[in-house]
């Protein structure tokens, strides 16, 4: 039996269109952010190296999106990573968060400016504090679509996020993208880490403004 109804047009006749006040778990990490002491480790040709990294991230809530019957909050966000005392854009990275309150789903898109694209999945309560999502290259939904060169060098086969809102206001992310590098029968482990402080408020979306 299809998890989904037989009505797939009508919209739902009830939607709230204040944003921030149905994000779920992704209230706290609505807002504009900066992280001082990230930490990234990444392949090189002689072995793993760390980064340290300063980061900013902008996320601001969209108005509400529909799929027929299917109702999704969100967050658009924009990250950008330099390292220490350069200006040179070490990472930049834009997509959204997305929470469908109907069935306790987070969604996390990415894309990179490498030509690559993530879309991840997870499940968390509404009042969730830590929650963690994947996505994988064989994956027919949520999934990992590279071009060409990064699959034939250095193949992206897992995605994984953990996202904690801490105590104090701030909140943290564990990242880990699982590689396939060419000549090496090992995986390698991608990782990242940040630890974000809130500069700035969300604005509130559009129609809620209006």
């Amino acid at each position: 039996m299809s998890q989904f109804p037989e009505d797939i047009y009508t919209e739902p006749s009830d939607i709230d269109v204040d944003t921030l006040r149905n994000l779920g778990p992704l209230r706290g990490i609505a807002g504009i952010w900066q992280g001082q002491r990230g930490l990234d480790t990444k392949p090189k040709a002689e072995g793993p190296k760390k980064q340290a990294y300063v980061e900013q991230i902008e996320l601001q809530p969209i108005d509400p999106q529909t799929n027929g019957p299917q109702l999704l909050y969100g967050l658009r966000y924009h990250t950008h990573v330099v390292k220490p005392d350069q200006v040179k854009t070490y990472h930049d990275q834009v997509g959204y968060w997305l929470w469908e309150p109907a069935t306790d789903t987070v969604i996390h898109t990415l894309t990179i400016p490498r030509a690559q694209v993530v879309m991840a999945v997870g499940k968390a309560s509404a009042d969730a504090t830590e929650f963690e999502l994947v996505a994988t290259h064989d994956s027919d939904s949520f999934g990992i679509r590279s071009a060409p060169f990064l699959d034939y060098a250095f193949k992206t086969v897992e995605f994984r996020i953990k996202v904690t809102i801490n105590p104090d206001g701030t909140w943290s992310y564990e990242e880990d993208t699982v590689l396939m590098i060419r000549g090496n029968p090992d995986p390698f482990h991608h990782t990242d880490r940040n630890t974000l402080t809130k500069i700035a408020e969300p604005t509130a979306n559009p129609l809620a403004r209006k």
